[in-house]
């Protein structure tokens, strides 16, 4: 029962660090997943006097994807009031021509106008529709809950590092008497010390089983996957080998670094 109470404070505070870690990582996922999927739905509007070299676009603007004509057929039709077919084909003649452009990826607030501004150089073009309005809402309500999840995630971290360094300060106090004997037997500082490290590591792997065992259930959970097919994203809620060997790797290092840095202060103590 002793044994278990040393443990299971350490243990919840490392399983806080990496469910904070591991929420941060899905929500990356999921901003990313989703500026695929718009960036796919998004669209510029050039309007042009001239047919344009579509290659020439796409080779001085690497952010653009492809390239393809709109057809005035749809909107001369709506307008189509009695006209007759000469004046039709005149009309066609006359209106300028239509181009939709489609992008590699989602673009920030600035490469937007960095891309309209390259674009509106071209001689021939007259007007880039960019429904600049919508676009900003969207990204900035992406950064912005980007951001509050990664507040959020950094004082979790804070908070609980502070609490495990304060558990093995209290383990260190309870020990303090051993530990003084053994240097007084000239034991080194690693050997007065090799049950605290011990108690660290053990914890982390602890938690990084734990964290396992939860996050391989979250992702197996259709609940959990039809959220995210509401929204039209795919994502990797829990990736068993990387996700699994950061979380590893994050613990061991917080609960090794803690323990060292407890060490090295009691020496200076003696």
């Amino acid at each position: 029962m002793k044994s278990f109470k040393n443990h299971i404070s350490l243990v919840i505070a490392l399983l806080s660090i990496l469910f904070s870690l591991q929420i941060f990582t899905i929500v990356d996922r999921s901003i990313d997943s989703y500026k695929e999927n718009l960036a796919k739905n998004y669209s510029l509007v050039i309007v042009s006097k001239k047919i344009l070299n579509t290659k020439n676009l796409l080779d001085d603007n690497k952010i653009i994807d492809g390239v393809s004509e709109v057809s005035p057929d749809s909107m001369i039709e709506k307008l189509n009031s009695g006209i007759s077919k000469q004046n039709m084909e005149l009309l066609k003649i006359t209106l300028p021509k239509f181009y939709k452009l489609t992008l590699k990826y989602y673009p920030s607030s600035k490469e937007l106008k960095q891309l309209t501004k390259e674009l509106l150089q071209t001689q021939s073009i007259d007007k880039v529709e960019t429904f600049s309005k919508t676009h900003d809402t969207t990204y900035k309500l992406l950064l912005l809950f980007k951001t509050v999840i990664s507040v959020f995630a950094f004082t979790v971290v804070v908070v609980t590092v502070l609490l495990i360094f304060k558990e093995l300060r209290i383990w260190q106090f309870k020990h303090n008497e051993r530990m003084s004997i053994m240097g007084l037997f000239g034991a080194p500082v690693w050997l007065r010390s090799a049950v605290l490290f011990r108690l660290a590591i053990v914890d982390a792997l602890i938690a990084s089983a734990l964290s396992f065992l939860i996050f391989s259930y979250l992702s197996s959970m259709s609940w959990v996957l039809e959220q995210f097919n509401n929204i039209g994203i795919h994502v990797v809620v829990f990736d068993t080998f990387y996700d699994f060997l950061t979380m590893l790797g994050v613990s061991v290092v917080v609960s090794m670094l803690l323990a060292t840095s407890i060490v090295l202060g009691h020496k200076e103590e003696v």
